[in-house]
């Protein structure tokens, strides 16, 4: 019985410590990145922000539009295309020397990029509220293949005019789109980079620029957007070091071609998704790198340790390593991500884009506050690169457009050098193992009717942002008031992400959309009240605190008195 007892004793002891650590890391993390936003921007005037009034070194503030090859490209044979028609993973793709193992490759090439997080995958238990049409998808992309003519994406290779004309038209000028390391090197140089190279369609690619040039607007270009080619994929990408000399050679290849069309060089996009070996420095024009940045937060008390690990393994390490060597650090941001466990918690409170970000436009001016306050001393410049909402009912998209720019013009105000801002995207496209499911774009496409465009009222919205370099209070009332009227009458909007029973969003999406309601909540830049940890054991504490707070302060409120037989009065809590 002592061993027992001792054993009760230390079981108890460990389990305290471990509790009280955790409760001070997440205290800690509370302090540095959630407390209460204190905007400089003074809501009670007409204008909410103005834009024309910042200028830096290079000029005014700017906007732009973006796309990238594997979302637009047609006639485009990369590892995307490939993934895309294999079926998924087998056991029979791990027998070495196989044909299957030798796709396989590229399945884990391609599908790294995109299923980080599924190790979930045995618990893919759809909730038993969903329709009994939603289930996980039996592709490797969803909603690729029910979609009418997949392979096309938006025919930006044979026909960019569409998509060109159709951001000169909102008045932006900057267009950021990418260039294909595979469609101009199709098999690997073993035997040189000249017997490797595709000349025409590096020409092509020529020609391409000189449209956006001729429609007024700079070029902004993206030499790595996840677009490993197969051949690198077979012997193991960016493990190998030959990966990197390739890259190399790709590089010197693109920039001595095409330096007078490109006034901006993103040397990688969203570079810690691979591990990335090599950046390369040009003195004119800008050069940098376009970084993915969610907020992250934890959801339950356990999980604040690894919303640590994670922000300092993927935030800060490739910017420290090259930071010295950047004209500019590019921000891609979409919201905001529940770490719960071993995965990302769908929280019903908060509200989502159909891909399942979480949407919080505080989270960009923390981020650019975060990363100033680290680079700082560096004197480097911010642009957004990306930043976007999945939204085909184009409710949501609106209010988030106007919140992140305001956001983004609070953290300018704190003194946050910020060059521009890039929206993603200018039409739906191919959003990567989601397939055609989630739609991004400005400009709604029918797929069914030889890509045939829709303009939706974010992309006059965007317009008149843009023409103006204002955004007026207004416009926010006009675009935060439907969304209320929306959620407020119960409309549903579709949702690419399945949820398991845990509610854990898994990193597949679906071939058809579940629908989920709009939640009445508001996550307005400044106005979202955050919660506390959402855990038993933190839900338990807060009522054990709160209560005896909040009879107190009723005792004290109580008007209703009552008398007893001698005369005295006192309050009663009950009444």
């Amino acid at each position: 019985m002592n061993i027992v007892a001792l054993l009760v004793k230390v079981a108890g002891l460990f389990a305290t410590i471990t509790v009280g650590a955790n409760a001070f890391s997440y205290t800690r993390f509370r302090r540095r990145n959630l407390g209460k936003i204190r905007s400089p921007i003074d809501e009670s005037k007409e204008v909410l922000a103005d834009f024309n009034s910042h200028e830096h070194k290079e000029g005014k503030f700017f906007f732009g539009l973006a796309t990238a090859p594997a979302h637009s490209e047609d006639e485009l044979d990369d590892a995307w295309l490939q993934f895309a028609k294999e079926t998924p993973s087998s056991p029979s793709d791990a027998v070495p020397g196989s044909e299957a193992a030798n796709r396989k490759k590229i399945k884990l090439a391609v599908g790294a990029i995109t299923k980080g997080l599924a190790k979930n995958k045995h618990i893919k238990e759809v909730k038993a509220s969903a329709s009994a049409d939603v289930k996980p998808p039996t592709n490797n992309v969803a909603a690729w293949h029910n979609a009418p003519h997949a392979e096309d994406r938006l025919m930006f290779w044979s026909d960019p005019d569409k998509e060109v004309k159709l951001a000169k038209e909102t008045g932006v000028t900057v267009f950021r789109m990418g260039i294909d390391w595979s469609r101009i090197m199709p098999k690997e140089p073993t035997e040189g980079i000249k017997e490797a190279v595709d000349y025409e369609a590096l020409e092509h690619y020529k020609w391409i620029l000189n449209r956006v040039r001729s429609n007024g607007m700079k070029v902004m270009l993206t030499l790595f957007h996840h677009s490993l080619p197969p051949w690198a994929a077979d012997y193991g990408g960016w493990k190998i070091e030959k990966t990197v000399d390739y890259f190399m050679d790709f590089t010197r290849l693109v920039v001595d071609s095409m330096f007078e069309l490109v006034d901006s060089w993103v040397t990688f996009n969203e570079p810690h998704v691979f591990t990335l070996l090599t950046y390369i420095c040009l003195k004119k024009p800008l050069v940098g790198i376009a970084h993915h940045v969610s907020f992250i937060r934890p959801y339950g008390l356990f999980d604040t340790g690894a919303v640590t690990i994670s922000n300092s393994l993927t935030v800060y390490p490739y910017i420290d390593s090259i930071s010295k060597k950047l004209d500019f650090i590019g921000i891609n941001y979409y919201g905001q991500e529940s770490v719960c466990g071993v995965g990302i918690k769908l929280v019903e409170t908060d509200e989502y884009s159909e891909s399942g970000r979480g949407i919080y436009p505080d989270g960009l001016y923390r981020v650019l506050l975060m990363l100033h306050e680290r680079y700082k001393h560096l004197k480097i410049p911010f642009i957004v690169t990306e930043n976007g909402v999945s939204d085909e009912t184009d409710v949501i998209r609106r209010p988030y457009l106007i919140e992140h720019l305001l956001a983004l013009y609070a953290a300018m105000l704190k003194g946050v050098p910020v060059l521009g801002y890039i929206f993603w995207t200018v039409s739906d496209n191919w959003e990567w193992a989601d397939g055609y499911g989630p739609k991004f774009g400005l400009v709604a496409v029918d797929r069914s009717n030889n890509l045939a465009r829709t303009l939706r009222p974010s992309y006059h919205l965007f317009s008149k942002i843009v023409k103006s370099g204002k955004i007026t209070r207004k416009d926010r009332s006009l675009a935060w008031n439907e969304l209320q009227k929306a959620a407020k009458s119960g409309k549903l909007r579709p949702f690419y992400r399945a949820v398991d029973n845990h509610g854990l969003m898994y990193a597949d999406g679906l071939d058809k959309p579940q629908w989920r309601p709009y939640v009445d909540r508001d996550w307005r830049f400044g106005h979202y009240r955050v919660d506390g940890l959402q855990d038993p054991l933190s839900r338990v504490a807060r009522v054990l605190l709160i209560w005896p707070l909040i009879m107190n302060k009723r005792i004290r409120k109580v008007k209703v008195k009552h008398t007893d037989d001698t005369g005295a009065a006192y309050a009663s809590p009950f009444n």
